[in-house]
């Protein structure tokens, strides 16, 4: 993975554009557009809370960002952790690469505890988490709503850096 530079930025938007339909990773029901992801991608800073690529054959297969969590100081050494994969990369082993290279770093940005809120119904994104270990730490029981269902949020996460 590397830093993802602004010239990235639309191919990070059409990956992640490709999940809006699905309901299984954002709860965007529509697609963003670039403009609208600007000053996200901007908030970020390598050191500290990157956005990574994952190119293949020179293409951006693939993302990684971490956020800050509740953006208080005294949580400055705990981060959410995002992981997003094009269409055409899904199911090849690649979120399992990218979620060990993202934990590998942390020490060097400072991180002792990464959350991640994914939809309890993503079974995919859930088995990944728990086969690092990262646990259940709470649900949110059908807080999203979308084309009339509802849907619950887990927050699973991982003490690494103690």
């Amino acid at each position: 993975m590397q830093p993802a530079t602004e010239q990235d930025l639309p191919r990070i938007v059409a990956i992640y554009n490709s999940t809006v339909p699905t309901r299984i990773a954002t709860a965007d029901t529509e697609e963003v557009s670039v403009e609208s992801r600007q000053e996200w991608f901007r908030r970020h800073t390598p050191g500290k809370r990157p956005i990574l690529v994952e190119r293949i054959d020179g293409e951006v297969a693939a993302w990684v960002s971490f956020e800050s969590f509740y953006g208080r100081p005294a949580y400055d050494h705990t981060a959410e952790i995002s992981i997003y994969i094009a269409p055409e990369f899904r199911r090849q082993g690649l979120g399992r690469k990218l979620l060990k290279e993202a934990l590998d770093m942390t020490p060097a940005l400072d991180i002792k505890t990464i959350v991640g809120y994914i939809f309890s119904h993503n079974e995919g994104s859930m088995r990944l988490f728990h086969s690092f270990g990262f646990e259940e730490w709470g649900r949110l029981p059908d807080v999203a709503e979308m084309d009339g269902n509802e849907y619950s949020l887990s927050i699973l996460g991982k003490r690494i850096n103690p």
